[in-house]
């Protein structure tokens, strides 16, 4: 059987952002949502959520230690002089030690705050994964295990994708090897997992070497060659920001999120999955293996 979960990532980036997000909630073609619980509107894309009661989406925590501020106070390892984030290259660059025991410290509390603020809603949450997939550096998997075993999130996302059959020709090298570091942390993470059931990841993940290019044509060469089992397939919709200044997370609102939701809304969706034997679903606990 083919299971497959559209999960869209940055709920709470901007306005813009969360509209494009719940037209494809409404279409239900998304399943499940990521909520970036310091992005610039998240309080719009929770209360959203909340109010949201006709198509049942599944709910996760969008951990963010790269942009934008954090939520907890007197955190000096993962930002600059200004109080943010250090942005994604000098995050990861940093995230890439486990020995510093001052920033695992650091990201422990900064885990738990952002875990407990979108708790703290009263929304469910289900699964757990990572702005710039943060959460499968070797600095922060361990606190990430940890944090979804104490607040009982019982998935994470393991971004590890070796099918490049979706790929299209001539894609930049540098997001290449950019999809190559991820999926090597994301394999390395997938062998943290205990197999005790208390936290799991779905079989397959794509959607690496997709951000910004989805289109009737890869989704229908994706949905054609995917494996049997659970995959999640990350995707960034949305509606571009007119304001693209306003604050780290508007910069990304482009033209390239309009693309994926209008693939996503495509009238053609639905009879590619019934071609190749698909069905939708979303991160359930009951649906753990």
């Amino acid at each position: 059987m083919k299971a497959l979960i559209v999960n869209a990532d940055d709920l709470g980036a901007d306005r813009a952002r969360n509209r494009g997000i719940f037209e494809a909630i409404e279409a239900g073609r998304v399943t499940s949502v990521s909520v970036l619980v310091n992005g610039g509107a998240s309080e719009d894309g929770i209360r959203r959520l909340i109010a949201y009661d006709k198509r049942p989406v599944s709910v996760g925590i969008h951990i963010n230690l790269s942009e934008g501020r954090p939520i907890s106070s007197n955190i000096r390892c993962l930002t600059g002089p200004n109080g943010a984030f250090l942005g994604k290259w000098i995050t990861h660059q940093l995230l890439e030690s486990r020995e510093d025991k001052d920033l695992k410290a650091e990201i422990q509390q900064e885990l738990s705050a952002q875990i407990e603020t979108l708790m703290g809603t009263g929304l469910p949450v289900t699964h757990l994964d990572g702005h710039q997939h943060v959460h499968v550096f070797p600095a922060v998997i361990g606190p990430v295990l940890e944090a979804a075993r104490k607040y009982g999130i019982p998935w994470i996302r393991i971004p590890e994708e070796y099918d490049v059959s979706v790929q299209e020709s001539g894609k930049d090298r540098g997001e290449t090897a950019e999809a190559g570091i991820f999926t090597k942390f994301g394999t390395a993470a997938r062998a943290c997992l205990d197999g005790s059931g208390r936290v799991s990841a779905a079989d397959h993940f794509r959607g690496l070497r997709l951000k910004g290019k989805l289109s009737m044509t890869i989704l229908d060469r994706l949905l054609g060659n995917l494996p049997d089992g659970l995959t999640e397939l990350m995707v960034h919709p949305g509606r571009a920001a007119t304001d693209r200044a306003s604050s780290p997370f508007s910069a990304f609102s482009t033209e390239d999120r309009e693309r994926e939701l209008r693939t996503l809304l495509d009238p053609g969706f639905p009879g590619l999955l019934e071609k190749y034997g698909v069905r939708l679903t979303r991160f359930l606990e009951e649906e753990r293996q």
